[in-house]
């Protein structure tokens, strides 16, 4: 079989979960990194992927708000650091601030003072890290179907994954709708900027956030959505021991991953509270009598996102720890590790091997 991309149809698409799996291993890649180098590198990776497989649904139109979120961030932890200070000794002092004096209960926590350029490099490696993670998950927001999301939920987590999508929409749409109604000011002669165009534009967005509400909602009833058919009493039991024992676990080893000294018992842990939380999903999916009508497949082109996506997770968390942490104290210029950035160009895949939108066609 051929894997160049073709024109995107409904038998070929790929699933939207793959998306998420691939947005979700760039982002884990992300974490564990403070080289500024690299998480550069895989936002321009992220970007390059969404301009080239996104399309004009509302939903794609959110990643350059999650880009604008990412950025505010980084400012905000910088003026954070300028203004609370840092606990990153500098020897490079920059300005002084006026100190304000706090009494001996708020001793350790100071507003003014010395800035140095140690905390300002620390709080800018940490902001990027934040804002890489943001930009991650605007991705996938951009390019994965939160209708067909849903659709593919098991029927246990029906009820959740409604709130959840319902969730990611309202940012899109309201970006949508911000767009709309300010192009519409333009076209009048209004002003489209300020604080009074802003509070102008808010009252209509809300209320077309409250009409699709209604819609919606309106929608699922006519659906018979929330029906659901009487099981065991043992069933029940049983599903709610494997489900909270299953998250229980994959918290476990989730945090043993993350730790320097949990590698023995992370691997088991994951396995095993995935394998748990499978079997309450299956037992939980009973008491649904939802069917889902031509259900989205996951073909060969979905493994290989999802799997680009891990695959870049995996190999830089393998990675040194030194080569993604660039020293602060002493203050050194980052260097770009050729083993992490060559796994990282591993999340492009997407870009070659996922279906071409069709508008592109």
């Amino acid at each position: 079989m051929s894997l160049r991309a073709p024109g995107a149809n409904r038998s070929n698409a790929v699933h939207a979960g793959a998306w998420w799996l691939w947005a979700l291993g760039l982002a884990a890649a992300a974490s564990r990194t403070t080289n500024p180098l690299l998480l550069g590198l895989l936002v321009g990776v992220a970007g390059y992927v969404v301009a080239a497989r996104r399309t004009d649904a509302p939903w794609a139109r959110s990643y350059g708000a999650f880009v604008k979120l990412g950025l505010a961030v980084l400012v905000v932890r910088l003026v954070f650091s300028v203004v609370l200070g840092s606990p990153v000794p500098g020897t490079h002092p920059l300005f002084t601030l006026p100190e304000v004096p706090l009494p001996d209960w708020a001793r350790g926590v100071r507003i003014g003072g010395r800035v140095t350029a140690e905390q300002l490099v620390f709080a800018l490696y940490d902001g990027a890290k934040l804002a890489a993670l943001l930009i991650c998950v605007g991705a996938a927001n951009a390019l994965a179907n939160p209708a067909r999301l849903l659709k593919s939920l098991p029927g246990a987590l029906y009820e959740v994954g409604v709130a959840v999508v319902v969730a990611m929409t309202f940012a899109p749409n309201m970006v949508a709708d911000v767009g709309r109604l300010r192009a519409a000011r333009r076209l009048r002669g209004r002003p489209a900027g300020g604080v009074k165009a802003v509070l102008q534009v808010g009252l209509p967005v809300l209320e077309g956030a409250l009409e699709r509400s209604v819609a919606v909602a309106a929608s699922m009833d006519a659906r018979g959505y929330g029906r659901t058919v009487p099981v065991p009493p043992a069933v029940r039991h049983a599903t709610t021991v494997l489900a909270l024992g299953g998250l229980l676990a994959v918290c476990v080893g989730a945090y043993g991953l993350l730790s320097a000294s949990g590698a023995s018992y992370a691997v088991p842990f994951v396995a095993a509270g995935v394998v748990m939380a499978a079997a309450g999903l299956r037992l939980g999916g009973r008491r649904s009598v939802r069917t889902r009508y031509r259900p989205d497949r996951w073909g060969a082109r979905s493994w290989l996102v999802a799997g680009s996506g891990a695959v870049v997770a995996a190999l830089v968390a393998g990675t040194d720890p030194v080569a993604l942490h660039p020293g602060v104290v002493p203050l050194v210029a980052p260097g770009l590790p050729l083993w992490p950035a060559l796994s990282v160009l591993v999340g492009l895949l997407p870009a070659f091997v996922a279906p071409l939108p069709k508008e592109s066609v």
